[in-house]
């Protein structure tokens, strides 16, 4: 079984991005990014409806952090250091060496080769620091760019699950990809 300690907090850097801990002081661009229907249009949770919405999430965030059950970093550009999104590793799996990719990018960004960036980041941490040896991420069908920033990154389609869960009124399919550290 994998040990996984986040402490102290694995802070990554590229050429021009650099992911750190999301703190209290990023609640205006975490509720910016989670209020947003058109954002969240492709992530099945709530909205947050308030900025204590976002301190919550932001809590809950770092609990996970604290229990080493997951990690969520704040993707920023080197030269101002503002959130403009997030990316973690949830759902930790650490006896099947298995663990869950997410991100989430403001539109201001997209478009701009940010979130393959960092994904390159958090895939080579996550292999050769945490030594996962696969990694799954869970897409709706419709989101095109997140599937190609995946395949790019030589994640392969698993599966198209049909409806396989409810929320807001109706049921969503999801589609998962998954790379392996071979």
């Amino acid at each position: 079984m994998l040990k996984i300690s986040f402490n102290p907090f694995p802070c990554l850097e590229s050429k021009r991005l650099y992911l750190r801990q999301i703190t209290p002081k990023d609640v205006n661009e975490v509720f910016a990014l989670r209020s947003s229907a058109e954002i969240m249009k492709y992530i099945p949770r709530p909205l947050a409806k308030t900025r204590h919405d976002a301190l919550d999430f932001i809590d809950v965030v770092n609990k996970g952090l604290r229990d080493n059950e997951g990690i969520n970093w704040a993707i920023t550009l080197k030269k101002d250091n503002v959130l403009i999104g997030m990316i973690c590793l949830i759902r930790m799996q650490p006896a099947n060496f298995r663990t869950e990719l997410g991100y989430i990018l403001n539109p201001a960004f997209h478009g701009r080769g940010i979130m393959n960036e960092a994904v390159g980041l958090v895939v080579d941490y996550a292999f050769h620091t945490l030594k996962f040896h696969s990694l799954e991420a869970i897409i709706d069908p419709e989101n095109r760019a997140s599937a190609n920033v995946l395949l790019r990154h030589n994640f392969v389609k698993e599966g198209h699950f049909k409806e396989s869960s409810f929320f807001e009124g109706r049921f969503l399919d999801a589609e998962v990809y998954s790379l392996i550290n071979r």
